[in-house]
């Protein structure tokens, strides 16, 4: 375990527990509101075809997931955990798009 806490930067089991759960909830929400959100907006597999469906239910996901990640961390009482994460994750995007 104490590999695993290392893994994860967590201070205790508990913390490594609340964390997985955060992550296990935050991407089967961000499946159900993309499903939601198409659903609402009609675009559907027969309208538009299965190719354009999936990229945009694949693109549609990846915002939700990093919105709800948040939210729901912050449920769970780790705002500052996720939120260190997600610094590093954007810095990533804007290395990629904002290359000078």
């Amino acid at each position: 375990m104490k590999k695993i806490r290392s893994f994860f930067k967590v201070d205790s089991n508990y913390q490594l527990f609340i964390v997985n759960l955060v992550f296990a909830l935050t991407g089967s929400a961000a499946l159900y509101f993309a499903d939601y959100l198409l659903n609402l907006f009609l675009f559907t597999k027969d309208l538009y075809g299965i190719f354009f469906y999936w990229v945009t239910r694949i693109i549609l996901v990846l915002p939700l997931y990093q919105v709800l990640l948040i939210i729901i961390a912050t449920i769970f009482g780790q705002f500052s955990y996720f939120w260190a994460m997600e610094k590093k994750t954007i810095n990533k995007f804007k290395k990629i798009f904002y290359k000078k």
